[in-house]
């Protein structure tokens, strides 16, 4: 029987069906004892009889792979795989599998969550009403504004489409894909989407790469603009972004996703106008369950000698 160690403790926690697909196929899978991520030194210490590995934000670089030698396949609870040196997995022959598409409508409905809640301060009224005050207070609203997307893949889509239903004029950026891709949706270059009244980020992070809003970026946003990352956490510098929250050059932002996670002393934590939430994006119990489905469908292709549906290395 072989071994699948999964380090994250949100496999399978809405449906039992990503564990039968396991147990079906004979595959014993040890699961952290915690409701939290499996430290860094246990994965280490216990990798060495995986032959599959169902992982989350972990890092999986090449000290994983050589503590690792039965391993076959690292599958990514999720849809980016930035977290895992594809390099370091290629060198050991490792496949790895991933769940694009399953959490998309989960990471768009935050976003627009994010978005009308610091468009209209509902977070902010409600600890002042708790607080035993009763403001008025004067948001924005959406429709006829702009929205920026970076990153035009499913998840910017979806985004895009809940935009349009609220009446906002939608452009996006996407280096990566040709002009008749955008469909409706206006192509444009990182600058002008920096001109926007909204600017959401929906794209990996290029690991040890400097942000890709940075002080001389977030400081060309447009005065009085609303900073969306429900995307990674490396993608914005936050200490520019606190700075320019204080100052009021941007009028609010909403973060799920930081540099350091938890994100321990960031300066976004006492930032005004801002929404953080947990890394919670893809936590839907749909998401879960397709994520769930769709990585062990990937781990027993693998072992099975098949080729996965959705390959990254």
């Amino acid at each position: 029987m072989s071994l699948t160690l999964i380090t994250t403790p949100t496999f399978g926690r809405f449906s039992s069906e990503p564990w039968e697909l396991l147990r079906v196929a004979g595959v014993h899978a040890e699961r952290p004892r915690e409701d939290v991520p499996l430290p860094r030194a246990d994965l280490l210490a216990r990798v060495h009889e995986a032959e599959a590995l169902i992982v989350g934000l972990d890092p999986i670089d090449n000290e994983v792979f050589e503590a690792a030698p039965r391993l076959k396949v690292v599958a990514k609870h999720g849809v980016g795989y930035d977290n895992i040196d594809l390099d370091a997995a290629r060198e050991h022959g490792v496949r790895v599998v991933y769940a694009p598409g399953s959490n998309s409508r989960a990471v768009a409905e935050l976003t627009f969550g994010l978005l009308l809640d610091v468009a209209r301060g509902i977070s902010a009224n409600d600890r002042a009403v708790r607080a035993g005050g009763w403001p008025k207070t004067f948001g924005v609203e959406l429709a006829g504004r702009r929205l920026g997307i970076v990153g035009f893949g499913r998840i910017g889509r979806r985004v895009a489409e809940y935009a349009t239903a609220f009446g906002m004029d939608v452009i996006a950026h996407d280096p990566y894909l040709p002009t008749d891709a955008f469909g409706d949706v206006a192509s444009a270059d990182l600058d002008t989407i920096l001109d926007s009244d909204v600017v959401s980020l929906h794209l990996p992070a290029t690991p040890g790469a400097e942000p890709l809003l940075h002080r001389d970026r977030l400081t060309a946003m447009r005065p009085g603009s609303i900073l969306l990352n429900v995307a990674r956490g490396g993608l914005v510098d936050e200490a520019a972004a606190a700075e320019l929250l204080h100052g009021g050059h941007l009028a609010g932002a909403g973060f799920d996703a930081f540099a350091v996670e938890p994100p321990g002393d960031s300066p976004l934590l006492s930032a005004p106008n801002v929404v953080l939430t947990a890394h919670i994006g893809a936590c839907s119990r749909e998401a879960n369950r397709a994520m769930g489905v769709t990585v062990a469908e990937g781990v027993l292709a693998v072992l099975q000698g098949a080729e996965p549906r959705y390959s990254a290395a």
